[in-house]
């Protein structure tokens, strides 16, 4: 994404939009600021939240028309805040003055306003306090206009005196009795001053010409204001029926004003102001499961709202954000702000040419799910920020190699010698299927590979090929787009050599990836194989119980495979529940997008989230789901469990094979199936480091688990000390330490020989690269 691309990428996210609230007063009263603050019971700070916006603030406080309160979202669950009676006690309550206003030094442009109504006060009091020379023409003796019509009980006289005196405070000469058209015409203004506003509203009658309509006001200009006069702007309408509207008149003050003081600095009066008067906000705000609550009632409604009273009716404000995505995410949460931020931090992240990028963090830190695009009502979608960002950042040379290394290497040795298999069903020539159960599946296991290519070889007549390796998901997941490419490749040139089948994926990942990337190749779940042409004869030995379904994130929308998943079971015999969270909306499970090595803490915090939504056991379709949750304590059951009866519901949560485990698994599986279905004579070639024997105490067995430590590194590590005799002995305990770094990992053993092996004290990886070490 070029730098464009990413700004309106960014301005998706709606959450810096302002309430409606806000988006319909004419001015943009920070509503929610104002009503948090009255709920905390800080009258004097929410007054200066209501001066920001609002001048002449103890006028507009006790006579707003408050079109916010029509706009407010409690109105959906309840009745509207009641956001006029809190103003009216804001303004009564409080005595704090406003703050001392200073003064630009004065400029050499003069403007004229006339009319003493609230638009013209709001246009002389924003235009003098940019330092322009102001004159305001008032016809009768006093400021305030049609103000002076109100009931003294709504607005007292005193409070219309005290607060209009601000405008001789600020230098604005006012004239009494003299009337536009009467006393000086309109000619005469624009003669002598730079700038007019006639803040007697569009009923003021100039003299006849093309900017006055048939009915005899002026045309108006609804952005800027502006007249059919050069430097004549116009507003206000200031009336008592019920067309007035104070609010909307204060409104047309301010926006004069900032026409005028464009006009006088000759710069365009229309750029920027989509956004002025009220408008419909982009902001989302959800009122799902928002407790419908009444307006207080002040106990006399004469007086309005007592202190306690109004405390109480600003905390029924929502105070409105969307936030949706950051509800359901963990990994959104956990860096405790919302897409908008995120994006820019990525963004400048990326144009950083030295120093420290503080946000590859956040950037490695997604699960890639897509569950806040699925969330979000504009369509935001983080993973593909981070994706873009990864592939970006590794292309620089700026992604530290340690946060993929490991998913990397174990990539590679899935589609190494060692496990990698593509073969024909035995005894056929072609194969109308392939079965490609992925990497996972036959880490975790193994068993179940070879029950379902049983299944599978059983049901097809045409032969069903099979083929162990890894679909080059680490790679895509990490931002190395060439590796992903070459591994995608790989793939399709195998396919083609098999004849082209059709495949039939065990693996969620895996089905994603195939789907996206290589969309010529047909592909099935191997879910809907089962649901479709019946379950084997071992199912249904387990006694049928509620279960809740963990959907697979890489599945979000394919409903095809949820349904069959959900058959599968039901013919099982199990009930099912669906957990909050399902489906398409279904959550990551910590493995997606590497993030359970990238980021450990947010993986345990995502995994723990997820297993505290039912008490039921957990059924998951996806090998690493089950292994994540299960890890953690949480019963889980992976699909293929219950269709071959293998599950026992008496025991507590089994753990899945370690890493190394995991390792041994699929190079076992490779050679088993050589055996004992291609009938070949497997040859074992063993490095020199596969015959140093580990003694391990299950502590360090954890440690290393923990550390993402290898069997096998920890076996180079002590077979390249004892070759080379570089190491250290501590002469206090007759421990070896050592160090190699067989990749692109340095690793530490601490251990000691015996007769039999090398007893394993403890080890440590440092994922950086340290100068001098072979």
């Amino acid at each position: 994404m070029d730098h464009k691309q990413w700004r309106e990428y960014e301005e998706r996210c709606t959450q810096e939009r302002p309430p409606a609230c806000t988006a319909a007063c004419p001015v943009h009263v920070d509503v929610r600021s104002f009503t948090a603050e009255m709920k905390a019971g800080n009258f004097n700070r929410a007054l200066d939240i209501f001066r920001k916006t609002v001048p002449f603030a103890g006028i507009i406080g006790r006579i707003c028309d408050h079109p916010c309160q029509a706009a407010c979202r409690r109105g959906e669950a309840g009745d509207p805040v009641s956001i006029a009676a809190l103003e009216k006690a804001c303004v009564e309550m409080t005595s704090a003055p406003p703050a001392k206003i200073t003064l630009p030094p004065k400029k050499d442009r003069r403007v004229a306003v006339a009319g003493g109504g609230l638009s013209g006060l709001a246009a002389a009091f924003d235009l003098a306090g940019k330092g322009y020379p102001v004159v305001l023409f008032e016809a009768t003796d006093r400021l305030g206009g049609g103000l002076w019509e109100m009931p003294a009980e709504v607005l007292p006289r005193q409070i219309i005196l005290t607060e209009t005196a601000v405008l001789e405070q600020m230098g604005v000469e006012i004239r009494y009795q003299a009337t536009v058209g009467q006393v000086i015409s309109l000619p005469e203004l624009c003669s002598e001053y730079d700038a007019v506003y006639l803040g007697t509203g569009e009923n003021f009658k100039p003299v006849p010409g093309p900017e006055i309509d048939q009915a005899g006001r002026c045309r108006l200009d609804p952005v800027t204001l502006a007249t059919g006069l050069n430097g004549v702007f116009a507003g206000g309408g200031l009336r008592t029926g019920p067309d007035y509207s104070p609010i909307n008149s204060l409104s047309d003050g301010r926006r004069a004003a900032i026409s005028i003081d464009r006009f006088l600095q000759k710069v365009s009066l229309t750029a920027v102001r989509e956004n002025e008067g009220p408008y419909q906000t982009r902001l989302f705000t959800s009122t799902k499961g928002v407790e419908p609550l009444p307006a207080v009632a002040p106990g006399n409604p004469a007086q309005g709202y007592t202190r306690e009273e109004a405390v109480l009716e600003a905390g029924r404000c929502l105070a409105c954000q969307c936030l949706e995505c950051v509800k359901v995410c963990e990994y959104l949460a956990h860096f405790k702000s919302y897409p908008k931020k995120y994006a820019r931090d990525i963004n400048q992240n990326l144009k950083i040419v030295m120093g420290v990028h503080g946000a590859n963090n956040l950037i490695n830190s997604c699960s890639l799910c897509g569950l806040c695009r699925e969330v979000c009502p504009e369509n935001f979608d983080m993973a593909e920020l981070c994706r873009v960002a990864r592939a970006e950042m590794f292309k620089k040379g700026k992604m530290p190699p340690s946060a993929h290394d490991f998913p990397l290497r174990d990539m590679a040795f899935s589609n190494g010698e060692q496990c990698a298999l593509t073969r024909h069903q035995s005894g056929h020539a072609s194969s109308s299927h392939l079965f490609f159960p992925g990497c996972q599946l036959s880490a975790s296991a193994p068993g179940h590979v070879e029950r379902a290519y049983a299944y599978l070889t059983g049901r097809f007549a045409g032969g069903v090929g099979l083929m162990l390796r890894c679909c080059g998901a680490p790679a895509e997941w990490s931002g190395r787009t060439g590796l992903f490419a070459a591994e995608l490749q790989e793939i399709r040139k195998q396919w083609r050599e098999m004849g082209g089948p059709r495949l039939i994926l065990a693996c969620s990942t895996c089905y994603r990836m195939f789907k996206s990337h290589l969309p010529e190749i047909e592909i099935v779940s191997l879910w809907e194989i089962y649901d479709q042409l019946g379950l084997p004869e071992a199912a249904g030995t387990q006694k049928p119980g509620l279960v809740a379904i963990q959907d697979a994130c890489t599945t979000r929308h394919e409903k095809q495979i949820h349904q069959s998943v959900r058959s599968i079971l039901q013919k099982l015999g199990f009930k099912i529940e669906e957990l909050p969270a399902s489906r398409e909306t279904t959550e990551c499970c910590g493995y997606g997008g590497l993030m359970l090595f990238a980021n450990r803490k947010l993986a345990d915090d995502v995994i723990n989230r997820r297993i505290r939504e039912s008490a039921a056991g957990y059924v998951a379709y996806c090998a690493m789901c089950r292994d994540n949750f299960s890890a953690r304590g949480k019963k889980t059951y992976h699909l293929l469990d219950l269709i071959y009866g293998l599950a026992d519901f008496a025991l507590p949560p089994q753990k899945g094979p370690g890493y190394s485990q995991r390792r041994e698994n699929r190079a076992r599986l490779k050679n088993k199936l050589l055996k004992e279905i291609w009938r070949d004579q497997v040859v074992q070639h063993e490095s020199a480091f596969e015959n140093i024997k580990l003694i391990m105490p299950a502590a360090v067995s954890g440690v290393m688990e923990e550390r993402l430590i290898l069997k096998e590194d920890v076996q180079k590590v002590i077979e390249y000390a004892e070759r080379t005799g570089n190491k250290i002995i501590n002469r206090n305990n007759g421990h070896i330490m050592a160090c190699h770094r067989p990749v692109s990992v340095t690793y530490w053993v601490e251990y000691t020989p015996q007769a039999d092996g090398f007893v394993v004290h403890n080890a440590y990886s440092h994922r950086m690269e340290v100068e001098g070490n072979n």
